[in-house]
């Protein structure tokens, strides 16, 4: 088996199941992020400051490997992360436009499985990643002091405002780049 490959399947992930809600109001001991430091008009800046280091990482050689059988490759982490960019830009442009909006369930581990993400060609989700960043920033580059107490909940009931959506979403990217030493 060559060091580039995964030792086993994408369906033989350990799905994670752990509520990071808290992250929007305390620093996260994993990776360092503090939501404090999150100026919620500027989240659009932070993401195009995030995407040239996700795009180093999927350039790395030995991306598709995993650290453990268990744990997401960089690769996979970096489909993740395009994938959560676009996620994310709905829910935002949902809850613009709707104060109290819902969003649909969203299973990040059927995600990957449907998606592949362990067979994905590493530049070509480096591109995709590019550019749902862009797409993201650019929203929340819409986003106005009025606009920040505007409210969507997640289908498990927990419900955000555009200030805590936009710190929730930057550690998810932050936290994943820790992942992947990035």
């Amino acid at each position: 088996m060559s060091d580039d490959t995964s030792p086993v399947g994408p369906d033989e992930i350990e799905p994670d199941t752990k509520d990071w809600t808290w992250v929007v109001e305390q620093p996260c001991p994993a990776c360092g992020f503090d939501p404090a430091d999150v100026d919620p008009l500027a989240v659009g800046d932070a993401v195009r400051a995030l995407v040239p280091r996700w795009r180093a990482v999927l350039a790395r050689p030995g991306v598709r490997r995993r650290p453990v059988p268990q744990v997401w490759s960089p690769l996979e982490y970096g489909a993740h992360v395009r994938d959560v960019f676009g996620v994310f830009d709905e829910r935002l442009a949902l809850m613009l436009a709707t104060d109290g909006a819902a969003f649909a369930n969203w299973d990040q581990d059927a995600a990957a499985l449907a998606g592949g993400y362990a067979a994905l060609d590493p530049a070509r989700v480096a591109d995709e990643l590019a550019v749902a960043g862009a797409a993201v920033a650019d929203r929340f580059d819409t986003v106005a002091e009025q606009d920040l107490e505007r409210v969507g909940r997640r289908s498990n009931g927990s419900v955000f405002t555009v200030r805590t959506f936009g710190r929730y979403f930057l550690h998810d990217v932050v936290h994943h780049l820790d992942d992947v030493d990035g």
